[in-house]
């Protein structure tokens, strides 16, 4: 999975993703010229940590998460013109975008509009974001009427329905209506095969607030969440600089620092948490005593479908899944008692994978 993060100068984005990363990339403006950071995150999951204690094997793997830091929109952002074109190509290619809004006071970081305010900056990237997706739209077009031109009549009707969808998309960009929010039938969406819109990637506002508005973070959350959540669409608040500073104590240490804050979870946890959400992803576990493993797949997967993100021989010699819940597991002690007790199933190729389910995938190729 990976996650672009983006934001207007001085919004605190490579803060946060230093936060969320544990990373030490240079804070502060740079150049849209420049290399994005990019940070791995091992995804913490107390179901992994259970099955390792349980079976002790030579090797876990955790699922991961790949941040992208991107550098900071340029000046002429809020201006009509769009991000530039590669720009543009990077963030098409995420899974989804972490939009860090700034709400945190520092005279030392002066906003560049003067003043803080979150709606403007939040309104600024919807525009631009929509600019971009809109120039696309208007190329495609151009090249459908020069197409349509000089097609048969027996050939035109792909074409006129692909332009006929491309000008309802047009239509509801030109009325504040982001892609993600428009409604696309699976017919649509195969006329869309292999084009990026980036209003249609799942974002995350991430509203970056100071460390004296922690007491306060549930109460912002709701505030913004009440107007920007949405389809494909969520809010989170974290204060970057406040979790970027606790990178440098122990686990139990930050955690005593959050607490008296009266934060109950880090800022990673809930960015995680969240993204999955947005994403429509959940994990299974495989267990045993060379590897304990979560993967990470589409809410919805059935058996085969999650075989497959495992092995493609998995899924094409797909039998059938043995499947336990991952608790039910660890309370029995062992397959060979949560058999016993019969918590242990059986399921087919139309079974739809839970999360937090530990399978045992029997193929024959």
């Amino acid at each position: 999975m990976q996650l672009g993060i983006i934001g207007l100068a001085r919004s605190g984005k490579t803060t946060i993703f230093n936060a969320v990363t544990r990373g030490t990339a240079r804070v502060g403006d740079y150049s849209s010229s420049n290399q994005p950071n990019i940070g791995v995150v091992t995804v913490p999951d107390e179901r992994v940590d259970a099955l390792a204690r349980l079976y002790k094997p030579r090797k876990t793997t955790y699922a991961t998460i790949q941040y992208v830091d991107f550098p900071a929109a340029a000046e002429s952002f809020g201006k009509g013109e769009g991000p530039a074109g590669k720009f543009i190509n990077d963030l098409a290619r995420m899974d989804a975008l972490i939009h860090v809004v700034r709400a945190f006071r520092d005279d030392a970081v002066p906003h560049p509009e003067g003043t803080i305010d979150p709606d403007r900056d939040i309104q600024t990237m919807d525009l631009e974001l929509a600019f971009a997706d809109l120039a696309i739209i208007e190329r495609r077009l151009q090249r459908l009427e020069a197409e349509l031109r000089s097609l048969k009549a027996s050939e035109r009707e792909r074409p006129q329905r692909l332009k006929e969808l491309l000008e309802r998309l047009k239509h509801g960009l030109e009325s504040d209506v982001p892609i993600r929010a428009q409604v696309l039938s699976d017919d649509d969406r195969r006329l869309l095969e292999g084009t990026r819109f980036l209003t249609a990637l799942p974002m995350l506002l991430l509203i970056n607030i100071g460390e004296e508005d922690l007491p306060r973070r549930a109460e912002i959350e709701a505030e913004f969440r009440q107007r920007y959540a949405g389809p494909g669409r969520d809010v989170a608040v974290m204060a970057g600089k406040f979790e970027m500073d606790l990178n440098e104590l122990s686990e139990e240490d930050a955690a005593e620092f959050r607490a008296s804050a009266g934060v109950t979870e880090s800022g990673m946890a809930n960015a995680i948490r969240l993204s999955y959400a947005l994403l429509g992803l959940i994990s299974f576990l495989t267990a045993g005593p060379d590897e304990c493993r979560a993967w990470t797949i589409p809410a919805g997967a059935t058996a085969p479908e999650a075989a497959g993100k495992i092995h493609s021989d998995l899924q094409r010699g797909f039998i059938r899944a043995e499947v336990i819940r991952w608790d039910d597991l660890v309370a029995a002690g062992s397959e060979a008692e949560a058999k016993k007790r019969g918590l242990l199933r059986t399921e087919g190729k139309n079974y739809v994978v839970q999360d937090g389910d530990v399978l045992h995938i029997l193929f024959n190729v």
